[in-house]
């Protein structure tokens, strides 16, 4: 008896990956599109982890809370990554200034 023919469809659509680029020079993803890589998000965009999917979020500027990774295998536990900071920033300790809970935010600096 055969296997029913969605699921052979299913991991198809999956390992099939049409360059959609090649013949639309705007496809890149836009804040909120689904994505498989950063390179498949616009300028300004990296693709991260929203849920169980992957959507195009934009780079963190300075200021912003960013994620601090310690150990390199915690990455993929994220349900809501954040993107990395952009260039000329990095991931740094908030100095401290004022309650004590929020000395332990990281946000982006200049080096």
């Amino acid at each position: 008896h055969e296997a029913p023919e969605l699921e052979e469809v299913g991991t198809e659509a999956l390992t099939r990956r049409t360059p959609a680029t090649a013949w639309l020079p705007t496809a890149k993803g836009e804040e909120g599109d689904f994505c498989l890589r950063s390179s498949d998000c616009s300028a300004g965009l990296c693709c991260a982890r929203h849920f169980w999917s992957k959507i195009c979020k934009p780079v963190l500027r300075e200021g912003q809370v960013c994620t601090r990774h310690r150990r390199k295998g915690t990455h993929g536990l994220e349900i809501f990554q954040r993107c990395q900071c952009a260039e000329g920033l990095s991931c740094r300790l908030q100095r401290e200034q004022g309650p004590a809970d929020a000395s332990r935010l990281h946000t982006c600096q200049r080096h």
